[in-house]
């Protein structure tokens, strides 16, 4: 086993593109850390779940639990919105709240079990032109290339999650400082905060771990603690990293620097081996 770091920050995030909590530690299970994209807007009119790459100002409202989630369950979260009001996921007026915010018609759902499906199904595109799709979502220049999907879980190209799951594609994102550094040192007028890439876990890698560490990490297993973190592939980076939040502005560049400099990937996405609890300063390994 190599020693490549420590942890250095673990976020959560209880609603779907909403900012994330930040931990001192966390439970995991196969289902990644407890609670971790527990809530999800659906956008009425498109007839899908839907993220920040349709719905940006979900990047301005933050959301925390209202009491610790377990392996198994979405329990409420308190939403804050930009002008700093607050009500539960669970209220009666959620919908009517986030609808008003979002100018159009949404649901917040909490993630439900994996026998049921149809919340997860695809809508119909915003655009036909399937190609100008991808590239306004994936936010790529016409002169540059669309990630390569087959890389990607089947299933998630019928439905917007895995099955019993509000994720992307995997359950867990792990992102390095060696990577960030690297890419700063390409395009060093960038801010390249943590929060633009939401990471679960961001590890601080120890002397002489450099470039894009965790791009060469895949089918490798991480142990933190007891808890074992299978790396599955590169995360294939959209243009929520570009888009403004709280303390973090609008930045283009910063997707062009990773299309151009990190085959268009930054982080790993990576599934539980075997849950545990894991902490700040925990020493982290690569098996």
């Amino acid at each position: 086993m190599q020693v490549i770091g420590t942890v250095k920050e673990i976020w959560r995030y209880p609603v779907k593109s909403m900012a994330g909590e930040r931990m001192k530690s966390a439970k995991m299970s196969a289902r990644g850390i407890y609670g971790d994209r527990g809530w999800a807007i659906r956008d009425e009119k498109a007839g899908e779940i839907r993220n920040a790459r349709k719905l940006p100002m979900l990047l301005h409202c933050s959301a925390v639990y209202m009491r610790e989630p377990n392996a198994d369950d979405a329990p409420p979260a308190q939403i804050t919105l930009p002008d700093g009001t607050t009500f539960r996921s669970d209220s009666t007026e959620a919908n009517a709240r986030l609808s008003e915010l979002l100018g159009r018609s949404v649901s917040i759902w909490p993630v439900q079990p994996p026998s049921e499906r149809e919340l997860l199904k695809r809508g119909a595109p915003d655009n036909p032109d399937m190609k100008a799709e991808m590239r306004e979502v994936f936010g790529r220049l016409e002169n540059e290339p669309l990630p390569d999907f087959s890389t990607l879980p089947a299933q998630i190209l019928e439905f917007t999650s895995p099955f019993g799951t509000f994720f992307d594609a995997f359950p867990f994102n792990v992102l390095t400082t060696a990577s960030l550094s690297t890419l700063s040192r390409h395009n060093p007028t960038a801010d390249f905060d943590t929060r633009r890439f939401r990471p679960n876990v961001l590890i601080e890698t120890k002397s002489g771990i450099e470039g894009l560490a965790e791009a060469e990490w895949s089918g490798r297993t991480l142990r933190i603690g007891a808890t074992r973190i299978k790396v599955e592939m590169p995360t294939v980076r959209c243009v929520i990293p570009t888009l403004d939040q709280p303390g973090v502005k609008k930045d283009p560049s910063v997707l062009r620097t990773i299309v151009r400099d990190a085959a268009q990937n930054l982080g790993a996405y990576a599934t539980i081996a075997s849950g545990g609890t894991i902490a700040l300063g925990d020493e982290v390994t690569l098996e």
